[in-house]
This record gives structure tokens, C-alpha cells and sequence, in this order.
């Protein structure tokens, strides 16, 4: 062995390292494969945390933070990270309604605490306004309507929706920003004949409602940042379609690598 090493100028740890590779199956090759399976079902949106989770509790594979990264940097898996936007926070008190919620976005039990707000989308000039209301028990977004024009009507909409008559909203406080559409008096005395208890944030201060502020810009980094919508027709029905998955698959590092509804028929399971 040591005469043919001599004469084909190979170094003995090259010899050996190729005897222990060549033609021995990759034993991650399994792994490889959920991954790409995971991550094409993201559509193409989790990075090294969330596949890490979702191997754990959907295949029960149990492998280290570096582990995951280093398998996706061999895939040349990458996904899309939407950088910060730094908003300007103001610090004049709110007087309409006091601030009830406090940045506590937290809640033990679903239909304790919902936030609520309106966002835009433009497609080719045409605006198009997205109302939703999200449970701060797990981020499931419980309603949502669509509207050309961001009157009352669309957020009268989706508060209707999400007042199902089985639920138990009988402590439910829902928060908002300090819109003219959520201060109008026939906003506030649905909620009055609701029973719903009414929170407003500080004037120009979006960390109050950031959590669904927050929603708002995974939405938009994961559907229209990343495909070309060209209708609104197209916007709806991607707006529809990705609130489902939301809602039902898409796993979040909060709720121990759970979709909000997951997370919340998990627990009920345990009562």
C-alpha cells in the first residue's frame, strides 16, 4: 500500500479520506429531503429556526441550530429577510380612549385580548384595504375583510365576522390605533352594545399595536415582495390564501414552532 501511495504522489490522508466517503450514502440524506419539503412548502420563507422546529414536532427529527444551518447552506437554501423600518414614535397621550392593553401582548386564554388595524395595498395604481382582527393568545387572525375604500363599513365587516355567538367574549378587550375610523361613535357604540371593552394607542406611536403591525409586514414580505401580482382580483385571492396557512401551517418560534390554530387546539386538548 505504502510502495503505490509513493508512486502515484498521493498523501496518505487524502487516501483514506476518499476510502471513507466514496460510495457511502450522505446519512443526512433523509433530512436534506424534509427540508426542501419544508421549505418549498413555506414558499420558500423559513429560515434555520422555523425548519429546525418543524422537523422536531411534524417529523421528530431532533437536530442542532448549526446542524439545520449547515444543511441549508449545502441545499444553498436561503430565504428572504425584510429589513427594519424605523417609524417615528410620538409621546402625546391618547384622550379619546385610554391605552386599556399597555404593550401587554400577551393573554392566557384565546378571546381575552384582540388587536385590530387596516392596512394598504397598491397594485398598478388601484389601492386595495385589508382589515384584520388578531388574537394576542396565539397571533391567529380570527377575521379580516377587504375593501376598495377604508370606510367604516370595512372595519365594521370584519368585527362582525369575528363576533361568533359561540365564543366566550365576555372579558374581550379589543385595541387599536387612534384612527378616525375607530374613534367614530358608531364604531364605539357597537362595541358598547357588544360588551367589548375599547383600547387605543398613544397618538403616533406604532409600537402600541405592534403585533399587528408586525403581521402586516410578513404578509407582505412573504406574498407580494416576493411574487408578481398583477390584478387585484390576484391580490385578494393571495391575501385570502395566505391568511389560511397563516393561520393553519405556518409555524411560529413563539408558539414553540406551532401555527396559531395548532397551538390552539394543542392546548385545549390539555383542559
Amino acid at each position: 500500500m505504502h510502495q503505490l501511495l509513493d508512486c502515484s504522489g498521493l498523501k496518505k490522508a487524502t487516501y483514506y479520506y476518499y476510502l471513507n466517503t466514496i460510495g457511502k450514502d450522505d446519512k443526512y440524506q433523509e433530512v436534506k429531503e424534509r427540508i426542501e419539503q419544508i421549505f418549498r412548502g413555506s414558499n420558500r420563507t423559513y429560515g434555520y429556526r422555523r425548519i429546525k422546529l418543524a422537523l422536531k414536532n411534524f417529523f421528530d427529527i431532533k437536530l442542532a441550530y448549526k446542524t439545520v444551518r449547515k444543511l441549508m447552506n449545502e441545499l444553498k437554501i436561503v430565504c428572504k429577510v425584510r429589513k427594519k423600518k424605523y417609524r417615528y414614535i410620538s409621546r402625546i397621550s391618547n384622550k379619546i380612549v385610554p391605552n386599556v392593553l399597555h404593550r401587554d401582548f400577551s393573554a392566557d386564554r384565546p378571546n381575552l385580548k384582540w388587536v385590530t388595524d387596516v392596512t394598504e395595498f397598491r397594485i398598478h395604481r388601484k389601492k386595495l384595504y385589508l382589515s384584520v382582527i388578531q388574537d394576542l393568545y396565539n397571533g391567529e387572525i380570527v377575521a379580516y375583510a377587504v375593501s376598495r375604500s377604508p370606510d367604516q363599513k370595512l372595519i365594521l365587516d370584519s368585527l362582525r365576522s369575528a363576533l361568533d355567538p359561540r365564543l366566550d367574549l365576555t372579558e374581550l378587550l379589543i385595541h387599536s390605533d387612534q384612527g378616525v375610523l375607530y374613534q367614530s361613535p358608531k364604531y364605539r357604540n357597537f362595541l358598547k352594545k357588544s360588551k367589548i371593552q375599547q383600547s387605543m394607542s398613544s397618538k403616533g406611536n406604532c409600537y402600541d399595536n405592534a403585533v399587528v403591525e408586525s403581521f402586516f409586514g410578513t404578509l407582505k414580505c412573504e406574498t407580494i415582495y416576493l411574487n408578481k401580482i398583477k390584478t387585484l382580483g390576484e391580490l385578494i385571492s393571495t391575501i385570502e390564501q395566505y391568511i389560511e396557512w397563516y393561520n393553519h401551517e405556518r409555524i411560529k418560534l413563539t408558539l414553540n414552532g406551532y401555527s396559531p390554530i395548532q397551538y390552539r387546539l394543542k392546548n385545549e386538548q390539555k383542559l
